[in-house]
């Protein structure tokens, strides 16, 4: 489509609409700069322009911008690594499938609204949550924030990228029953790992770590390393009930040499898991996460009695919030209830009448 222009004034640049988005254009260096305002609202091309043309008169220096999402989402690998964040590898995976080859070759510069309605309807088709859509748009968004900050900056704006609504709040649970089940049903490289999840609702990532040297079958405890744990403070937790026959299993079958407690060829166990989901579909619970262990064990502690902060400090819950989120009444919990109150206001009635008599 034709550029529509208006003439203005000599020194203040000038606004040219392309279809229904306006341009500006200024003068740096002694040469004309072409940019996308992004946006067909004309004032909005005006403030950029002005603000291009000030920052050429304050000296800074002005160049078109060429940097990809790539490029950007290699900025935010690179601050995982530096400040040794522990999702660094989902991080990658998140961008090496799926971010990459969406949009990875994309100049940032194009990258706006109508690209990011594109890519949630891509990931949407693909049958993928908007909860895991959410995570992927973050990388993008962390990678304009980190590209304005680079000297000479990557990027000249930082998009508004939207935060989809998130309907997927866990209530999944494991009954005794079936925590039974899919422990005869599952591999067994992965049995030892489901059986202390269950029981002490530990993070899947901080088991996976786990050397022999943290396991203390005297004191019947295991120990976290600050650097071990998502919250990064070190913690204990006890080895109780089938734990100490699991773990003395493992410790038979370890090869030698092998330091990981949960192994798979003389390697932690993988973190997909390999063999999950299909006996979960065995068992019956075909929808059960590994994460929906933690909330079972949550719940189980609340039932035996356990006091709260020592609850918490087992599963390493850091705030009363969040813990309350795992604490999630089920069914079962919800009928016993209906039935404990039933009893109450009977008795309740009976002294009634007893006093009225």
């Amino acid at each position: 489509m034709l550029f529509m222009s208006k003439r203005r004034q000599r020194g203040s640049g000038s606004l040219k609409l392309r279809g229904r988005v306006w341009w500006i254009c200024y003068v740096a260096a002694g040469r004309p700069i072409w940019e996308s305002s992004h946006s067909p609202d004309k004032q909005v091309a005006e403030n950029l322009l002005r603000q291009r043309i000030g920052e050429v008169a304050a000296g800074k220096a002005i160049s078109p911008e060429k940097a990809t999402i790539a490029d950007l989402c290699a900025l935010v690998l690179a601050d995982y690594q530096l400040r040794k964040l522990r999702d660094l590898n989902t991080v990658e995976w998140r961008y090496e499938a799926h971010i990459r080859p969406a949009v990875g070759s994309l100049p940032a510069s194009h990258f706006g609204p109508a690209q990011v309605r594109a890519y949630v309807a891509g990931r949407r088709a693909e049958k993928v949550s908007d909860a895991t859509i959410n995570r992927e748009l973050a990388i993008i968004r962390r990678g304009f924030t980190l590209g304005a900050q680079e000297d000479p900056p990557l990027v000249r704006r930082v998009p508004k990228l939207p935060q989809l609504t998130e309907d997927n709040a866990r209530q999944g649970f494991v009954e005794q029953w079936q925590y039974e089940r899919l422990l005869t049903e599952l591999p067994e490289r992965l049995k030892a790992l489901f059986v202390c999840a269950y029981h002490v609702g530990t993070r899947k990532g901080e088991l996976r770590k786990i050397q022999w040297t943290q396991v203390d079958f005297e004191a019947r405890k295991i120990h976290f390393s600050a650097a071990q744990t998502k919250g990064k403070t070190a913690r204990s937790v006890p080895i109780y009930g089938e734990m100490r026959h699991w773990l003395g299993h493992q410790k038979q079958q370890a090869p030698a040499g092998c330091p990981w407690v949960f192994f798979y060829r003389s390697q932690p166990v993988g973190a997909h898991l390999d063999g999950w989901r299909e006996a979960c579909e065995r068992a019956g619970v075909p929808d059960l996460l590994f994460h929906d262990l933690r909330r079972s064990a949550v719940r189980n502690m609340t039932r035996a009695g356990i006091p709260r902060p020592v609850a918490m400090a087992i599963t390493g819950h850091k705030t009363e919030s969040m813990y309350r989120r795992y604490d999630i009444a089920s069914e079962a919990d919800l009928s016993g209830a209906g039935e404990q109150m039933e009893r109450y206001l009977l008795n309740q009635r009976k002294a009634r009448i007893q006093r009225v008599k």
